[in-house]
Order: C-alpha cells, then sequence, then structure tokens
C-alpha cells in the first residue's frame, strides 16, 4: 500500500452574504468582506457584519479580513464597538492601494487591538489563522 497523498485543505466557504455594502463569505474561524465601490461604511452596517459574526461565532474565537479590492470609506469611530467584540481575535486588511495604508494608520488607532495590512491576501490569511488558532 502506497502513502496517501493529503491534498491541500480548500478553504469551504460555510455562507455567503450579499449586503447593500458589499459580500461577506463566512469561513470555520474567519470572515471575509469585500465591500463595493463607494460605499461608506457606516457603524448601522458594522452591526450588519457584527450581528453575522455571532450568528456563526457565537463563543468561538474568529478573525476578519476586510479585502479592500475598491475605494469605499469608513466610519472610524466603529472600531470602538468593534473591538468589544471578545471573540475578534485578528483584524486583517488586505489592499495594494496607497490611500487604504493611511487610513489604516487611522483604524489602527481606534481599534487598538491586534490588526495587520497586508498586501497580499494569503499572508493575511496565514497571520489571521495563526493567531485564531492561538486562543
Amino acid at each position: 500500500m502506497g502513502m496517501k497523498v493529503r491534498p491541500i485543505k480548500t478553504p469551504v466557504v460555510v455562507k455567503e452574504y450579499v449586503l447593500d455594502i458589499g459580500t461577506v463569505q463566512v469561513f470555520d474561524d474567519y470572515m471575509v468582506a469585500v465591500y463595493n465601490e463607494g460605499v461608506t461604511v457606516t457603524l448601522e452596517r458594522a452591526y450588519q457584519l457584527i450581528g453575522i459574526s455571532e450568528i456563526h461565532y457565537r463563543d468561538r474565537p474568529f478573525g476578519f479580513i476586510s479585502y479592500r479590492k475598491n475605494s469605499y470609506a469608513i466610519d472610524p469611530t466603529i472600531y470602538n464597538y468593534v473591538r468589544e467584540l471578545p471573540n475578534l481575535k485578528a483584524y486583517a486588511i488586505v489592499s495594494v492601494k496607497e490611500m487604504h495604508m493611511h487610513n489604516f494608520t487611522i483604524e489602527k488607532m481606534f481599534y487598538k487591538k491586534p490588526m495587520k495590512f497586508f498586501i497580499d491576501y494569503n499572508n493575511a490569511l496565514t497571520w489571521v489563522k495563526r493567531r485564531v488558532a492561538k486562543n
């Protein structure tokens, strides 16, 4: 009998939500949000995302990836609420846009919890999964 080669596990989307601000994909221990071009992420809209996290991760640690393919605005005060989520262990932002990098420094000041900026999605995912596994 030969050795069984284990295939690389492709992450399975548990559920996908299409909201007015964009698409949210829920995976086993992290969620990915891709916001639509030109939207403004307000507190009210952030509550939708918080609600989704509560449905799927009740008492389990999870990570969040904001995949910023488009340009949009975000109200940084939402982080005062987001950082209160005890089981959110990692917050990654993925973008190649210079502007998003500048915004990140402001967002990080409001969030005050583990938050990192990545140019590469896979690096972000690795970091998020590592942080979630530690908890």
